[in-house]
């Protein structure tokens, strides 16, 4: 009896592992490049960025650390650690934006968002979230980077 549920496994196994299909399109040095597991995906760091207990109404100020934090985005661009940003619209859970980083630790991501001066000077807070996504999600920005007409 003990054969034949070997046996059982065995085959299922087989036939489940001969079932999976391969694509003709995967490209190994592509996959590579991207870091990409056998689904085409990667552990990523998605950030949550909240209003934050800083309620200066220096405006001056306040406009200056919101610049600087558009000059940080840019600059996470450039070192291909952020591959998407954004702010939400109007919600009841004081959420303002997202980046997605491209870095596989909390610790990593909390060191990048270290060097945001509206996060430092607490204009904005962080939650932090490990996100498994496709690999290929950094391929978007040389497009996105042709079809922008004017900066915000």
């Amino acid at each position: 009896m003990k054969t034949a549920i070997l046996i059982s496994l065995l085959l299922s196994f087989t036939l489940y592992v001969n079932s999976q299909e391969a694509n003709p399109k995967f490209d190994s040095t592509l996959a590579k490049t991207y870091g990409a597991d056998d689904y085409g995906m990667k552990m990523y760091v998605m950030v949550i960025l909240k209003t934050g207990s800083n309620t200066s109404e220096n405006k001056a100020a306040t406009d200056s650390l919101f610049m600087g934090h558009m000059n940080n985005i840019n600059r996470l661009v450039e070192l291909k650690k952020l591959v998407v940003a954004g702010p939400f619209g109007k919600n009841e859970n004081n959420f303002r934006g997202i980046f997605i980083l491209n870095v596989s630790t909390i610790d990593e991501a909390k060191e990048l968002m270290q060097t945001d001066p509206a996060i430092k000077a607490d204009l904005l807070q962080t939650e932090l979230y490990p996100w498994y996504g496709s690999a290929a999600l950094p391929a978007y920005l040389e497009t996105s980077d042709k079809i922008w007409k004017s900066k915000p």
